[in-house]
């Protein structure tokens, strides 16, 4: 019998992700507390940019995104918001969405599966991706399991199950 497998990667759906963006947006031109200070959320390149003129607004309008990201069904763990900054009279923030798994989480992956996965369960490291593969379809299905019970940096999907 063949081995079967499965990927294991993390991806952002661009669309949904570019919807909760557009939801943020909405949100931020139409609330009261925003009005006359500077406050806009966009794309800047595959960054988005989020400005307001203090900094307690401008984190105000990264909590907007993230309730608009989690409604779409989007991890925080995806979400790399870096710190408020100022920029001549206003505050910026920059946040970048994580693609594909880097070789630190990559390893913490597989040393996961080779410590506490079924004997029988082999994972390799491929690019941004990490292929697990097992004769036993259940035990496939356990190192799932396991992996969504683990608490890893990442957010993680399944791909490929065959």
């Amino acid at each position: 019998m063949a081995d079967s497998s499965f990927d294991v990667v993390s991806k952002v759906d661009k669309m949904e992700a570019d919807n909760a963006l557009n939801q943020a947006h909405k949100e931020v031109e139409q609330r009261y507390d925003f009005k006359n200070v500077g406050a806009s959320i966009g794309w800047s390149g595959d960054t988005v940019l989020m400005k307001a003129n203090s900094e307690e607004r401008v984190k105000a309008i990264l909590d907007v995104f993230e309730s608009k990201l989690i409604k779409r069904g989007i991890s925080l763990k995806s979400l790399d918001a870096g710190e408020p900054f100022a920029s001549g009279k206003e505050y910026r923030i920059e946040a970048k969405l994580k693609e594909g798994i880097d070789q630190e989480n990559a390893k913490k992956v597989t040393k996961l599966i080779r410590d506490e996965a079924p004997k029988s369960v082999k994972a390799q490291i491929q690019g941004d991706e990490v292929r697990v593969s097992s004769k036993s379809r259940d035990d496939l299905q356990a190192t799932i399991a396991l992996l969504k019970g683990a608490d890893l940096e990442v957010d993680l999907q399944f791909l490929n199950f065959r």
